[in-house]
C-alpha cells in the first residue's frame, strides 16, 4: 500500500472518536461475506461549493425534548399547522400535542408497546435488533388536501394513515416484482401521486452503514400512481438514494444520492419530462431535502467528505480489502466522517445555487442532521441518531 494511503488511513483511525457515542452498533462487513465494493464518482474538490459557515451558527440552535425521543429523522406539521410529528426508533410516529408526545401512528402490524417502545427505552443501543418487526418510519409527508399522512417505513414500504392516526395501511411494497428493502423518503404532487426512494435492494436500514461503505448501486427512484394504484421505477442504479422534494411550481422534484454527494432533478413537465439531470453538487453525505414556501431547498448533510472517503472512492481494491477485515462498522463509519460527527445544512435556490450554509463543525450542539423543515422562520432539525429535535431561529439570525 502506498505511503500516502497508509498515512491517510492512520489519520482517519486516530480521529475515530465517534464509536463511543454512536447508538447503533452494527457488526462489520465480515457479516456480509458476499458483499461487493463499488466505485463512487465523487465530485472533485474543485467542483464542491467553497461555502462554509465561519460562525458555526448551528451551535446556537435550541435543543428540544432531549431524552424524550430517539432518532427523530423526519419532522412534519399537518395542514392545520399542528405538530411537530416525527418518526422514532421504536417504530412509531409521534405527535407533539403541546404538552407531551402522543402515539399517532405506526406502519408495522406487529407493533406492540411491550416489544418495541419498551425495548428502545430499556436499551437504546440495541433497538435496531427489532426494527424489521417494529418498523422504522423515515420520511413523513402530509397530503394537504385531506390531512392523510404518508409514511416511508424502511421495512413496511409506503404507507398511509388518516388524520385520526392508528395503524397505517401499506399502499406499495414492491415494484417490478422486487420488494422494497429500504424505503426512505417521499413527496407528493398535486394529484396525490407519490415519488419515493428505495435505498437498496440488498441492505436494510439497520445495515445503513454497510450500505454506505459498499456504495451498493441498487437503489431505486419510484412513483406510486394514485389513480391506478401501480408503482413504477423511474430511475435505477442509484447509490443510496434518499431525500425527495417537489419544486414549488411542481415542474420537477429533486432527490439526493447519499454516496455520490449530489442532488439530481427529475423533470415532470415540459420538454425534459421524464429525464434526470444534475441539480447541485454537495460537500458531503446528503439525507432528506425539504422545500420552503419560497421554493428554496433545505438539504440536510450528515457531514463533509473526509480524506478517507476520497481515498476509498478511487481505490476499490483498497476498499474491498479494508472492508473484508473484521473491523467494527462503527470504526469504518468514524473514518468515513473524519472522526467527528458534524452537522451541515445548505439552502439552495430553485435552480440549485447555494444561498446559505449552516454548520456545527465540531459537533458541539447539533452533531447530526437528517432533515430540515422550515416553519415560520425557524428550522426544525431531526436526526436518525440523536435523542432530540434542534430548532434554529433562522429569521432572527438572518
Amino acid at each position: 500500500m502506498a505511503s500516502w494511503a497508509v498515512a491517510a488511513l492512520a489519520a482517519a483511525v486516530a480521529a475515530a472518536s465517534f464509536c463511543a457515542t454512536d447508538p447503533l452498533r452494527l457488526g462489520s462487513m465480515a457479516d456480509f461475506p458476499n458483499f461487493e465494493a463499488h466505485p463512487v464518482d465523487l465530485p472533485s474538490p474543485s467542483e464542491i461549493p467553497p461555502h462554509t459557515d465561519a460562525n458555526d451558527r448551528l451551535r446556537f440552535a435550541e435543543i428540544l425534548h432531549r431524552g424524550e425521543i430517539q432518532g427523530p429523522e423526519s419532522v412534519a406539521f399537518d395542514p392545520r399547522g399542528r405538530g411537530p410529528y416525527t418518526g422514532v426508533a421504536d417504530g412509531r410516529v409521534l405527535f407533539w400535542d403541546g404538552e407531551r408526545w402522543a402515539h399517532f401512528a405506526h406502519a408495522s402490524p406487529f407493533w406492540t408497546a411491550e416489544r418495541c417502545a419498551a425495548a428502545v427505552r430499556a436499551s437504546p443501543a440495541d433497538y435496531h435488533a427489532d426494527e424489521h418487526v417494529c418498523g422504522r418510519p423515515l420520511g413523513l409527508r402530509f397530503d394537504r388536501r385531506n390531512g392523510d399522512l404518508y409514511i416511508a417505513d424502511a421495512y413496511f414500504g409506503l404507507s398511509r394513515v388518516g388524520p385520526e392516526g392508528g395503524l397505517a395501511t401499506a399502499i406499495a411494497t414492491e415494484a417490478e416484482g422486487v420488494r422494497f428493502n429500504f424505503t426512505n423518503d417521499l413527496d407528493l404532487d398535486d394529484d396525490g401521486n407519490v415519488y419515493f426512494t428505495d435505498s437498496s435492494i440488498h441492505y436494510q436500514r439497520r445495515n445503513f452503514k454497510q450500505l454506505a461503505f459498499s456504495a451498493d448501486p441498487s437503489g431505486r427512484l419510484l412513483k406510486y400512481n394514485a389513480k391506478t394504484k401501480e408503482t413504477t421505477v423511474l430511475h435505477r442504479n442509484l447509490q443510496f438514494p434518499n431525500g425527495v422534494s417537489m419544486s414549488k411550481d411542481r415542474s420537477f422534484f429533486v432527490f439526493s444520492e447519499g454516496n455520490r454527494g449530489r442532488l439530481s432533478r427529475y423533470w415532470l413537465k415540459g420538454e425534459k419530462a421524464g429525464t434526470v439531470d444534475l441539480f447541485a453538487i454537495l460537500p458531503g453525505f446528503p439525507d432528506n431535502v425539504r422545500t420552503n414556501d419560497k421554493g428554496e431547498f433545505w438539504v440536510a448533510i450528515h457531514c463533509r467528505h473526509s480524506l478517507y472517503v476520497r481515498l476509498l472512492s478511487r481505490n476499490v481494491w483498497l476498499k474491498k480489502f479494508l472492508l473484508s477485515l473484521p473491523i467494527p462498522a462503527n470504526l469504518h463509519f468514524s473514518m468515513l466522517i473524519g472522526g467527528q460527527p458534524h452537522a451541515v445544512v445548505m439552502k439552495l435556490s430553485p435552480d440549485g445555487q447555494v444561498l446559505d450554509i449552516l454548520e456545527d463543525s465540531r459537533g458541539e450542539v447539533v452533531r447530526s442532521v437528517s432533515e430540515v423543515e422550515e416553519k415560520d422562520g425557524k428550522l426544525w432539525m431531526g436526526s436518525v441518531i440523536t435523542n432530540f429535535i434542534a430548532v434554529f431561529d433562522y429569521a432572527k439570525a438572518a
